[in-house]
């Protein structure tokens, strides 16, 4: 216990803790500790009287998928005519128009890696949506993005440069899954590697787009494995400046193949969830905000979470596809929010993708 309160006092100090600290931090089960630490460094970075959150969407354009990743219910092959899908424009603009009239000030899109989708399709789809809409586009991860690029016989840098020019405004964090290319060698073997999803995100930082990063976990990585991940991630943001925030999640088990990999009795509890996020607030000192994942761990655990690091309940995400088909569903509303945050005796405000104000609660 004493090698724990010796490398939290340092972080306390301002020292950034090596990966070694971290994985203590991890297998010392002193979530108190660590939750109380984790809490006090979010106060310095970020107004600790405040949680914020964002009223968006998650539009899934497309689930026609070729990379067949194992943890992956949500995905249909090509030529699934049952249930493959990609939504006409007019369904998206519809989604759309349903989410400003909530007061909604995004999308984040994302969809299956579609082999007959080259970047004309994204082009001319944000231009569309752009000239129709005051909207955000937070859209297509690391791997689509490379996924875009191949097909197009473009390079990443170009096929970046030609979406933001059509309309992308920032990157979602998907795809990132634990970077570690023995695990993903495991999960998702056809899915982008871990030095081409980072060198998507330095392209796009270099672009001056903002992107999050995230972290899928609980599954067959280990410990050092999830620092690992973290390590990647606060090194490029030492370089580049442009994550503006991480999330962190655990591996949904319903509906697919990698379960079968998971024994039960080492499936991530609630505990675990919120001892991870805490560490990730202490090891990732260059990362403004953590959000709470409410979506795979319900609001009661998202709330407890915001005492443990995080400083944003992410969003209210009024359509989500992707986890609901791995079994874990659950749905709030902004009503519900500020009553969760103000519980909790914070100012509940609601936040653009870029972190600005757009209401608050008093």
């Amino acid at each position: 216990m004493s090698a724990v309160r010796e490398i939290l006092d340092r972080a306390r100090d301002g020292e950034r803790i090596g990966d070694a600290e971290a994985v203590t931090l991890l297998e010392s089960r002193d979530l108190v500790a660590v939750g109380r630490a984790a809490e006090e460094l979010r106060a310095r970075r970020t107004d600790p009287t405040r949680i914020t959150f964002i009223v968006d969407r998650n539009l899934n354009y497309t689930n026609i998928c070729v990379t067949d990743c194992d943890f992956c219910a949500f995905y249909r092959r090509p030529g699934d005519a049952r249930e493959g899908y990609l939504l006409p424009k007019p369904v998206i603009f519809k989604k759309i128009e349903e989410t400003l009239a909530i007061g909604g000030t995004g999308v984040l899109m994302q969809g299956g890696h579609h082999p007959d989708l080259g970047i004309d399709y994204y082009e001319d789809l944000f231009r569309s949506i752009k000239a129709r809409y005051p909207i955000h586009l937070h859209a297509l991860s690391p791997p689509e993005i490379q996924h875009i690029a191949r097909r197009s016989k473009l390079t990443v840098w170009q096929t970046l440069s030609r979406l933001r020019d059509s309309g992308l405004d920032s990157i979602p964090g998907g795809g990132g899954e634990i970077l570690v290319d023995r695990v993903r060698d495991e999960i998702a073997p056809k899915k982008t590697r871990t030095a081409e999803w980072l060198g998507v995100m330095r392209h796009a930082h270099r672009l001056g787009m903002s992107t999050t990063a995230t972290m899928m976990y609980g599954h067959v990585e280990t410990l050092a494995d999830r620092v690992e991940h973290m390590r990647r991630i606060r090194e490029l943001q030492d370089e580049t400046r442009g994550f503006r925030a991480f999330i962190s999640w655990t591996f949904q088990s319903d509906g697919n193949r990698l379960a079968a990999k998971v024994p039960r009795e080492s499936m991530p509890t609630s505990f675990d969830y919120l001892l991870t996020q805490a560490v990730s607030r202490i090891y990732l000192d260059n990362v403004d905000h953590i959000q709470s994942s409410w979506v795979t761990q319900g609001m009661k655990v998202g709330q407890v979470a915001l005492g443990f690091g995080a400083d944003d309940l992410g969003s209210v995400m009024i359509e989500e596809n992707v986890v609901s088909a791995a079994g874990t569903t659950h749905r709030s509303t902004t009503e519900e929010f500020v009553r969760a945050i103000k519980a909790l005796g914070k100012t509940p405000v609601q936040r653009d993708t870029l972190y600005r104000d757009v209401k608050v609660w008093n």
